[in-house]
């Protein structure tokens, strides 16, 4: 079923959730990531910040909290991607895909295994392009 790319568009609008919608809760993943109240920033940010004139408070996260940064941060950039608008989507996929190779990185994966995998996984189960909603079983 071929579908063109503003029949794309309406469906996703559609299923997408509305701007300001709550998703569903990580709570227990920021909990767990035992931070002092910061979050994970692109690595340029703090010189970005200084540039602009302020001086960033910031601290390297250890080897122990840096795995839950790296899974709040994808939580915070799928909530971005969802409730993005069309001109910043593809920069929210982008985003996305940077902290999902560092995470995918952290467990020994680099990108090029990240794409391998990808593609047995698919070539094994599928992917989504045929947009099939699982109901149950009879």
């Amino acid at each position: 079923m071929t579908h063109t790319p503003s029949e794309r568009q309406e469906q996703h609008d559609a299923a997408a959730p509305p701007p300001g919608a709550a998703l569903p809760s990580c709570d227990g993943v920021v909990a767990a990531t035992g931070t002092r109240g910061g979050k994970l920033v692109r690595d340029l940010i703090p010189r970005i910040i200084r540039d602009d004139g302020a001086e960033p408070v910031i601290y390297v996260a250890g080897p122990a909290e840096y795995p839950g940064l790296l899974l709040a941060k994808l939580y915070e950039e799928l909530d971005e991607l969802a409730h993005a608008d069309d001109r910043s989507r593809p920069g929210e996929l982008a985003d996305l895909a940077e902290v999902l190779a560092a995470y995918a990185r952290e467990f020994g994966i680099d990108e090029t295994q990240l794409e391998r995998l990808r593609t047995a996984k698919r070539d094994e189960r599928g992917g989504f392009t045929d947009r099939i909603v699982w109901m149950g079983n009879r």
